[in-house]
Order: C-alpha cells, then sequence, then structure tokens
C-alpha cells in the first residue's frame, strides 16, 4: 500500500485538532469547502460516475457542515473562554482553509480541469463562493476573520498577506513573512505534522475491516 507521505489531501487535513472548538470549526470550514469543491464539480463534469458518487458524498459533507456551524454559533453565544477558543480555531484555519483552492488564477497556467469539464468554476472563483457563505456567518456571531466583502469590487477582499508562512508548532501564521506559491507547494509536500498517524489510524481501521 501507499506510505503516508504519498498520500494527496488538503495540508489542513494534516494538522491535530486538539480541542472542541478546533473540531467544529474544522467542521464548519472545511466541509464547507469540501462542499464548494466538489458541488462544482457535481454541476459541471461530464464524467458519468463522478458525477454519481459525489451525490452521496455531498450528503455526509453537509451533515458535517450543519453540525460545525451549529456549533461554532453555540460556543459563540456562550462567550468568555468557548468563544476566545472559537476565536484562536478560527485565526489558524480561515488562512489555511483559503489555501486549499490552490493558486490565484492570475498564476495558474494550466486550464485541463476547465476545458475537460471537470470542474466549471476558477480557483479564485471558489475561493469566492467559500467566502461568501464563511465571512458572514463568523461576521455574524462576533468573530473576526482578515477578509471583508468590498463594496466597489462586489467580490470578498483578504486582508492579510496571502499566501504566508505557518508556523504549525503554535498553529499561528506568520504574516510578516510573505511566501510565493512554489513555497506553499513545497509545505504541502512535506505535509503536517498529523499526517503520519492520521493515515496509519485510517490504514489500521481499513485492514482490520477485512480482517474481520
Amino acid at each position: 500500500g501507499r506510505q503516508p507521505h504519498e498520500f494527496k489531501h488538503p495540508y489542513g487535513f494534516d494538522q491535530p485538532l486538539e480541542n472542541w472548538a478546533e473540531m467544529v470549526v474544522a467542521n464548519g470550514f472545511f466541509d464547507r469547502a469540501g462542499i464548494t469543491l466538489l458541488g462544482d464539480v457535481h454541476q459541471h463534469t461530464s464524467y458519468g460516475p463522478l458525477k454519481r458518487a459525489l451525490v452521496k458524498v455531498d450528503r455526509e459533507e453537509v451533515l458535517h457542515l450543519r453540525h460545525g456551524e451549529s456549533w461554532m454559533k453555540r460556543l459563540a453565544k456562550a462567550g468568555g473562554e468557548a468563544k476566545d477558543a472559537l476565536q484562536r480555531a478560527v485565526d489558524w484555519m480561515f488562512p489555511m482553509t483559503l489555501e486549499w483552492f490552490g493558486l490565484p488564477d492570475d498564476l495558474k497556467r494550466h486550464s485541463g480541469q476547465l476545458d475537460y469539464r471537470l470542474k466549471g468554476k476558477t480557483n479564485d472563483q471558489l475561493r469566492q463562493v467559500w467566502m461568501s457563505a464563511t465571512v458572514p456567518l463568523c461576521e455574524g456571531i462576533g468573530i473576526d476573520v482578515p477578509a471583508h466583502f468590498d463594496e466597489a469590487q462586489q467580490e470578498y477582499a483578504i486582508d492579510c498577506p496571502f499566501p504566508c508562512q505557518y508556523d504549525p508548532e503554535a498553529k499561528r501564521w506568520l504574516f510578516d513573512e510573505p511566501l510565493t506559491w512554489e513555497q506553499v507547494f513545497e509545505r504541502w509536500k512535506a505535509r503536517g505534522p498529523m499526517n503520519e498517524r492520521y493515515v496509519e489510524m485510517v490504514q489500521g481501521a481499513f485492514g482490520s475491516s477485512f480482517a474481520n
């Protein structure tokens, strides 16, 4: 079978979730990103087997999303340490999810996914779709995010250097250390701190199911 470092999945999945606030923000942000990406594929792909398979995936993602967003609202309403923990989780997960959508359109050189109808929207368009749901959610519950709606441009603007360096041990973005996208890809290839453990857990569970 494949080694842990050979699996390709978003960098966010390689980060440890160490408390309930991080778990629900992961549901609220990461699953929203999954729905945004896969929903676009389902709507536009010309490949029938993929379109049919995504119906079930979308249902599962929606359940996770509802769970995450409802708990984000509850933690924000509780105030105090619960809301502070929620804000800390959002602080590192919001920029991380922005990265999921990949290269900005002005840097992307290949359009094969669009040309062959594997997807319908560009990376920046998908990033806008995600922000159009996530930014109002956070603003509505009193949680700060580094993005806002630009009335003049009629689109969401990112209010922090993007992309930039990330400290996985501290779970902190180093906004004074901007990166190129080539450096981001190198970070992704190196994987995150929990990559091997999480993949081995999945492989172990998969192997056990066959053993039984």
